[in-house]
Order: C-alpha cells, then structure tokens, then sequence
C-alpha cells in the first residue's frame, strides 16, 4: 500500500479546493478541516436563495463568499473555499483577497477519474447535471492543472485517485516568522554593521560566553539562559563584517541566537548572485573583506542570509523582531508587502536634504499589544514610542551597540571603539 500523500498547508493561509462537481471536496473538506473553516458556494447560495442549486443566485452567493473569506482573513483564520474554482477568474479574486490581507494562497486539486465524477453525478439526488455541464468543467479542470503552477500559489497539490484522496493527510505548518513558541528571555541586538569587537563586547558584558577556533576568532557565544536575536544589518560600513557574520551564523547554528534580515543582507545577497547591485553604503568594502576568505565561506554566508526571515514573532505574540519595524496588521504575515515593510519601513517616495528616503512615523501610530524592536534608523539613543523601541544606536558611526533585554525592558550597550564609517546624516538629525 502507497504511503499516504502529506499535503503541508500553512496555518494561516487561503485553501482553494479545486475540482469538478462530483470529485469529492465537500467530503474532503470536512474530513480535514473544521467546519468553522469551510466556506462553502453552495451553502452560501443557500443563504441568500433558501436553494443551493438556484444558479440565478451565483453572484450574492459568491459576494456572500468573498465577504466572509476577507473577514476571516483578517482576523488570522484559516480559511478554505469549497467551490469548484475552475475559472482562473475566480481564483484570481479570490488570491487577490489573500494578497490584500497578506497571507499564501495553496491550491489542493481533486483529479478523480472522469467516469466516477459521472457516475457520482447522475447518482446526485440533490443535484442533476447535465452531461454537458459535467464536459465543461472536466475541459475547464484540464485547462486548470496546466496553468496553475504558474498563478502564484504558494502550493499546488494534486490528487489523482480516489484511494489517494482517501488516505491524504493535511499537515498545517506555522509560517516561518511564528515562533510564539519560544519564551525566551531574549537580549535583542541593534544593527552591528561589521563592529565585531563592539558585538564582542556587547555580548561579554550580556553575560554571553564566547567560543572561538584555532586562530582565535569567535565563532559562537553562549548564555545558559537566554538567546539573542539580532535585527539584521550584520554587514557593511565596519571593519569586519566576515567577523560578524562568523559569529552570529555560529550563535544561530548553536541555538543560541535568532536573526532577521536587515536591507543590507539583502543586497549582500543579490551581490553574491552576481545580481547587478549598486555597491555604496559599504558593501564594496564587505565584497573585499569575503573576497579574502574561503569560497566555503562564502557560500555559507549566501546560505544563512538568504535563508533569513524578515520577522519574528516570538514570547506568546507578545513580542516582534524586524530589521525596521513592523505595524501590527503586517505581523505573522507573509508576503512580498510584509517583507519590504519589514526591511525598509515605510517612505514617501520623497528624500531629505541629507539625499536619504523620507520615512512615515509608523511606530507613532502604533496600538498593538506586541512589544516591536527593530533597527535601521540610527540615532543617538534608543527611546520607546509607544510599544516600539529602535535599537540602532549608530555604533559603525561612533556611537554605541545597543541591545534591549526582553522581558525586563532593561537596556545595555557599549561605546563605539571609532567612528568607522561617516553618517549621511548627524545621528542626532529627526528621521
């Protein structure tokens, strides 16, 4: 007997159940899902016409549809559609609702045999369809499966077999950036930017123990307990960005740190793809200084900063970790949105007279009950907004590395060795 199929879904994402009349996703539905989280076209055409098969009330029973799947969406939920969704038309609406509220889209596609969605039909006492309809949505169905890799779900699974739909199990998966499971406590680090003799002595004076090779160089620190997270922007601008990222990339693989990615480590990464990357705000300097290290390396480095999340939530949601800042309706989402908030903030379009982007004050505006730490903006010190802290304290400019201790909210830094790198604008300048 064939191992049975695992369909891997996140825990908060929009399931489109796809497939003909008579392939089975009602039965599928509930047998894997709640019924709280089954948003059923025939049920909704029921409510709005007492009728279920009443055509004529197709399009308030899909308005009724998309009103819910928004709603639920919005508040977090899981949420699956069981409708036949062989129109790209409809699926497009309804992954255009997915991406408005920032959450994957997975299609699970139920290609039973043909003869057995006739038989289950002509069998229907509820419902008669005619051979023709039946045709037309097996030709739709086909037209469906060689187009929906391209339409930008996050998964496709497919079913093939009614004894392969029986035994499928679905499996949810938190979304990467949940880890509400970890407690902590956690010490959170301001953007480093290549100071590794400031990280070094940021850690020691956090109570960290360092560990280092043969050569002497640190390759991992460890606190019995506690984790440290970092919010991105290991590289660039300092004198040791290898250094750094030796460290932190041997904390995270110990288990004893988290990181996120800061804009800078993006570019790092497109850079070390061979992607055409303007090189200022110091990354030709850090290209130089891993162009004197090993190829193993550097292929490590590509490896962990591609590989990094662009937020965290963490301590019971009570806590969220972004290189800029991430507003409460962006948080435990995931999307090319989320993402960019999450590396850059929130700009006008405009820039400063220092020729840097105008930012929109997001942490002012800020309810939510999370704590939200993040870096990015340098300034002169750290200072709460709200239930938000910035922790970039501008070190690789001659100003200190900070970190703040969560849940304590107590704050510790050290003092920068030199200014390493000259700031576009004074850190004392209003972002």
């Amino acid at each position: 007997m064939a191992r049975p199929r695992v369909l891997d879904i996140p825990a908060l994402s929009l399931v489109l159940l796809v497939g003909v009349s008579g392939a089975g996703k009602s039965s599928f539905a509930a047998r894997h899902f709640a019924p709280t989280q089954v948003v059923s076209s025939d049920r909704c055409r029921a409510m709005v016409s007492d009728d279920e098969n009443d055509q004529s009330a197709t399009d308030d029973a899909f308005d009724l549809l998309h009103s819910i799947v928004a709603k639920r969406l919005r508040r977090g939920l899981l949420t699956v559609v069981d409708a036949t969704n062989l129109q790209q038309y409809s699926r497009q609406r309804l992954r255009r609702i997915a991406r408005d509220h920032d959450v994957p889209c997975v299609a699970v596609v139920l290609d039973v045999p043909h003869d057995l969605v006739r038989e289950r039909t002509q069998n229907r006492a509820d419902r008669v369809l005619g051979g023709d309809v039946t045709t037309r949505q097996l030709r739709d169905l086909r037209h469906t499966l060689r187009n929906l890799d391209r339409e930008g779900f996050r998964r496709v699974h497919v079913l093939r077999d009614p004894e392969e739909v029986a035994a499928a199990v679905v499996r949810t998966e938190r979304l990467p950036s949940d880890r509400t499971d970890l407690r902590g406590p956690f010490d959170i680090v301001g953007d480093v930017h290549g100071c590794r003799a400031e990280l070094e002595a940021l850690l020691t004076e956090l109570g960290y123990r360092l560990s280092r090779d043969g050569r002497g160089r640190p390759t991992g620190a460890h606190h019995p307990g506690r984790t440290a997270v970092f919010v991105g922007d290991l590289v660039d601008r300092g004198p040791d960005s290898p250094g750094v990222l030796r460290l932190v990339m041997g904390m995270v693989a110990d288990g004893d740190a988290l990181c996120v990615s800061g804009n800078h480590e993006n570019r790092l990464v497109r850079a070390l793809r061979g992607r055409a990357t303007r090189t200022a705000h110091g990354l030709k300097e850090t290209l130089e200084q891993l162009a004197a290290e090993p190829e193993e390396f550097r292929a490590r480095v590509l490896d962990f900063c591609a590989g990094l999340e662009s937020h965290y939530v963490l301590d019971g949601g009570n806590l969220v970790v972004a290189h800029a800042g991430l507003k409460e309706a962006y948080q435990g989402r995931d999307s090319g949105r989320v993402r960019a908030f999450a590396l850059y903030g929130e700009t006008t379009g405009e820039v400063d007279a220092y020729g840097l982007p105008v930012r929109l004050p997001w942490a002012r505006d800020y309810r939510g009950r999370a704590t939200v730490v993040y870096g990015h903006v340098p300034g002169t010190r750290a200072e709460w907004v709200n239930n938000t802290l910035c922790v970039d304290t501008g070190c690789v400019f001659g100003g200190r590395l900070t970190a703040l201790r969560h849940p304590e909210r107590e704050i510790v830094d050290v003092p920068a060795e030199r200014v390493w790198y000259e700031p576009s604008r004074p850190l004392d300048a209003p972002p």
